[in-house]
C-alpha cells in the first residue's frame, strides 16, 4: 500500500539560491511515513504512550533533481518490509509536474523507552499477517 502526501516548499526550506536544502527531504520522508501510518490506524503518539518507539536506525536518499521555493511536492510512502523488530519504509518525492526529485528509504526499530528492541505491537503484527498485507516480502 502506498500513501501520497503533499507539501508546498516554503522560503525557509531553501538556501540562498532558492533551492531546497537537502536535509529537508528527510523531514518530508517523515511527513509521508506519519501520514501512511495514520492511514493504517497507527498513531505515533499512541504508540509512544504505550512505551513503543520507532527510531530511525538507517536512512538512504538519492537526489535526482532540485525542488525550489513554492514547488508543490508529492511524497509517495510505502512499507517495504518488516522483519523481526525492523520496519522499512520506501519513499519517492516528486514535483507536481511528475519530475522525480528524491528516492530513498528508512529503517526503524521497535524499541522501548530504554532503547532496547521490543516486539511490534500486536495490532501491527496482525496487520502484517492480514490478506491486505502492505508489508511486502518480509512479512
Amino acid at each position: 500500500m502506498e500513501h501520497v502526501a503533499t507539501v508546498r516548499v516554503i522560503f525557509g526550506d531553501t538556501d540562498a539560491a532558492g533551492i531546497v536544502y537537502y536535509g529537508n527531504y528527510l523531514r518530508w520522508f517523515e511527513v509521508g511515513r506519519a501520514e501512511l501510518m495514520r492511514r493504517k490506524g497507527f498513531l505515533y503518539h499512541v504508540m509512544m504512550e504505550r512505551g513503543v518507539l520507532l527510531p530511525v536506525i538507517e536512512v538512504s536518499a538519492r537526489y535526482h533533481a532540485s525542488a525550489r521555493y513554492d514547488d508543490v511536492l508529492r511524497i509517495h510512502s510505502e512499507i517495504l518490509d518488516i522483519r523481526g523488530v525492523r520496519l522499512t519504509f520506501g519513499y519517492r518525492i516528486e514535483r507536481e509536474d511528475g519530475a522525480s526529485l528524491v528516492t530513498g528509504h528508512t529503517v526503524h526499530a521497535f524499541t522501548g523507552r530504554d532503547g532496547r528492541p521490543v516486539r511490534p505491537p500486536a495490532e501491527f503484527r496482525a496487520l502484517s499477517l492480514s490478506n491486505d498485507n502492505p508489508l511486502g516480502k518480509g512479512a
